[in-house]
């Protein structure tokens, strides 16, 4: 099955049935009864190996179903449900964590990463180097002790692009796991793990569920990952809820068709910003002239609805700030990935690239709007950054 049909067809409950729903139904359970103690046991064992119902907090009928569909979208083994995406970017981390390890994250890591680093890593013995974004210094990183590598591309706020395949043979060779963020592609846009990744990390939060309703975060494992990591989740007792699965099994029915007018009003949003003489930088990874494009074409199905802006030189932060508060149409919010266009004033948080001296950035995320009114808005506001 193509992608599209995947998910209209895979994840909808028990196809064996005579009569049933279009979608599954939410199963909501704590405890988990059997039949004997034989029977108790027999699910124990199987559920090592299996998804089985055996208690509320490893997943109902309904969290199963999600798993399955992105199980079959990302090309994984398994997949686990967090509450959260950086709680599930914390599980692969604290997964791989010892006294005297080595990690190696690309500059790029969606922001709050760091925190995790500077507040536990750090503090119990994990030695962690940050890279260049597009991780071309990777070979002269690796270090005997290096357990994880863990990338995103395209990145947070500036979109860097990694030649994955490079990445993942190097990495390989040393015998070294590649984790990566692959929200901005949310299980469509790109397959991670059919260029070598081992651990694949989506928020549903964004695209997946895509109402700006919930907050979920997804592992998707290979099967030779999977067995180093399957017991830590249920150890520190991460868990979804299936109220929450089930919204992102609706939101995601829709995927194909939302993300592909994301693109198109994206893209159009584009164009006009090159017209406009106050922005100096366009960074959206379906621009020839953005850095690793040929690479972006060359693994992705497409682009989403992330755009950011670099103003040119003498408009400062709070002219910056003005243009984002003027806008009608865009309103100003830390998620993305919903129906709805957002604009927020940002600096990019990289250690291993100096951006200091440039900048102010605006990060936009495309909505389903009219693309003529957003560009009407857009248009209005930077206008009156000129009358300024």
């Amino acid at each position: 099955m193509k992608t599209d049909t995947k998910l209209t067809h895979i994840g909808r409950g028990d196809e064996t049935l005579d009569v049933r729903p279009v979608n599954p139904t939410i199963m909501r359970a704590s405890t988990i009864l059997f039949k004997n103690h034989e029977a108790w046991q027999a699910c124990r064992k199987a559920r090592e190996t299996q998804r089985v119902l055996s208690y509320g907090a490893r997943g109902t009928a309904t969290n199963f179903e999600l798993e399955k569909l992105i199980c079959e979208l990302e090309g994984g083994y398994r997949a686990q449900l967090f509450p959260t995406g950086l709680a599930s970017l914390a599980m692969v981390l604290l997964n791989y964590a010892s006294v005297g390890a080595h990690f190696i994250i690309t500059d790029a890591i969606y922001g709050p990463v760091r925190s995790i680093c500077d507040n536990f890593l750090n503090k119990i013995g994990v030695d962690i180097d940050f890279i260049k974004a597009d991780a071309s210094d990777i070979e002269e990183k690796i270090k005997p002790n290096t357990k994880l590598i863990l990338c995103e591309s395209p990145g947070s706020i500036l979109y860097e692009i990694i030649d994955l395949p490079r990445l993942c043979k190097i990495a390989h060779a040393h015998n070294i796991p590649v984790a990566i963020d692959s929200t901005y592609s949310s299980s469509y846009l790109l397959s991670p793990i059919k260029f070598g990744v081992d651990i694949v990390v989506v928020a549903a939060t964004k695209y997946l569920s895509g109402h700006s309703d919930v907050t979920m975060g997804i592992v998707v494992i290979n099967e030779k990952e999977w067995a180093n990591f399957n017991k830590l989740p249920e150890i520190f007792g991460f868990t979804a809820s299936p109220d929450d699965a089930y919204l992102v099994l609706r939101g995601i029915r829709t995927l194909g068709v939302r993300l592909k007018a994301h693109e198109k009003n994206a893209k159009e949003i584009v164009e006009f910003l090159q017209t406009r003489d106050e922005i100096k930088t366009i960074f959206y990874p379906a621009l020839k002239s953005h850095h690793n494009h040929e690479i972006f074409m060359r693994d992705h199905n497409g682009a989403n609805g992330m755009v950011t802006i670099e103003f040119k030189d003498g408009i400062n932060k709070d002219e910056a700030i003005k243009f984002v508060d003027n806008l009608n149409l865009f309103s100003i919010g830390a998620s993305w990935g919903g129906y709805e266009s957002l604009a927020t004033v940002t600096v990019p948080p990289r250690t291993a690239t100096d951006w200091s001296d440039r900048g102010p950035f605006v990060r936009f995320h495309i909505g389903l709007e009219d693309s003529g009114d957003l560009i009407e808005d857009l248009k209005q506001a930077l206008n009156k950054i000129n009358k300024g």
